[in-house]
């Protein structure tokens, strides 16, 4: 997945879109993270149209089957699952954004624990389901979901430039020319100025949030990408003032992706009697000149797994039935059912 990277890193609330050549935006509450101390790991990794994306919904849902089910990390019977090895680590938590940003909860898959998910985020959020009917509802299955939700303006609004060029594309953008008023120029806050080539911005918002864009060319995980942001912040010692002389240039941004993580489909979950049945995450986010959003969805259903079966006894001691059919023939010619012992010899 890491090829070399076409794309931008966004960031929001650890939400990650990276693009070589391009920005990268890191969205979270705050930036002085100590990420030393931090077991960093962003995963699932997802790829759309070259893109990167990440979102820390599937490892809030992750976390609750851990913590909450298993009791212990996530393992499968005979299957390594590289996933979940990276899942364990618990790279995002729910400390790491406000309880009143994300929704989650857990239960039988019953009507009424749909209606109860659906009334609760449409209560916090005013919001529908995108994934919900999808799943494969029956009282003996068990869902882990999650719903976290971002809303955010600037103070005064960004400009809207003109179009022009993005990797060979021609898209919208948003931001300031030199000598824009003091009021957008409130808005953003230096980070570091390195070189033409590697530099990074927060974005001010009404909120506790932050939009940070680093520019990078460096090819490098999710996980270095965020270190280095945080390293290069610290060391930088030129102004951190958007000056008058500065300008910026955004890319709007819009997009709606669902991720099905099929490796994990059909395993079996060590010490418990599930198999998952659903792995699924959905990214829906929104950057313009005057704000953002962020509508993020994630789920694990789970059903009963089938026993597993070793020694295995063909034994016609109960109903069966007999077919006769001629070798290399379609249909047979003779067909029995024994539903009693009536037409059985007797000892």
């Amino acid at each position: 997945m890491f090829k070399k990277i076409t794309a931008f890193i966004l960031v929001l609330a650890a939400f990650l879109i990276v693009q070589n050549k391009s920005y990268a935006f890191f969205f979270k509450k705050k930036t002085n993270v100590q990420t030393e101390k931090r077991n960093l790991s962003f995963v699932p990794v997802n790829e759309a149209s070259g893109n990167i994306i990440w979102v820390g919904t599937f490892q809030l849902v992750w976390n609750d089957l851990e913590d909450e089910i298993v009791k212990a990390p996530v393992e499968f019977i005979n299957y390594k699952s590289e996933l979940a090895e990276k899942l364990n680590k618990k790279g995002f938590l729910s400390t790491d954004i406000s309880e009143n940003s994300y929704y989650k909860n857990h239960g039988y898959m019953t009507d009424k624990f749909k209606k109860e998910i659906e009334k609760s985020i449409e209560k916090k959020f005013n919001e529908k389901s995108d994934i919900l009917d999808s799943l494969n509802w029956s009282p003996e299955n068990y869902l882990l979901y999650a719903m976290l939700k971002k809303d955010f303006e600037y103070p005064t609004e960004f400009a809207i430039l003109n179009n022009s060029d993005f990797t060979g594309e021609k898209v919208k953008y948003f931001g300031m020319r030199e000598n824009a008023k003091q009021a957008q120029r409130n808005n953003v806050e230096v980070l570091f100025y390195n070189s033409k080539d590697d530099y990074a911005a927060k974005l001010i918002t009404k909120t506790d949030d932050e939009v940070i864009l680093y520019r990078t060319n460096d090819d490098k995980s999710l996980e270095e990408y965020f270190k280095d942001l945080n390293k290069k912040t610290e060391k930088y010692e030129g102004s951190k003032i958007f000056e008058e002389e500065d300008s910026l240039k955004v890319p709007f941004i819009k997009f709606d992706e669902i991720f099905s993580y099929n490796e994990l489909r059909g395993k079996k979950i060590k010490g418990s009697d599930y198999v998952i049945d659903s792995a699924i995450q959905t990214a829906k986010f929104k950057l313009d000149n005057k704000g953002g959003s962020l509508k993020s969805e994630a789920a694990i259903a789970t059903c009963k797994a089938m026993p597993i079966i070793s020694g295995r006894k063909f034994e016609f001691n109960k109903p069966f039935i007999l077919f006769l059919i001629e070798k290399n023939k379609k249909v047979p010619y003779f067909i029995t059912k024994f539903n009693n012992a009536s037409l059985f010899e007797k000892p």
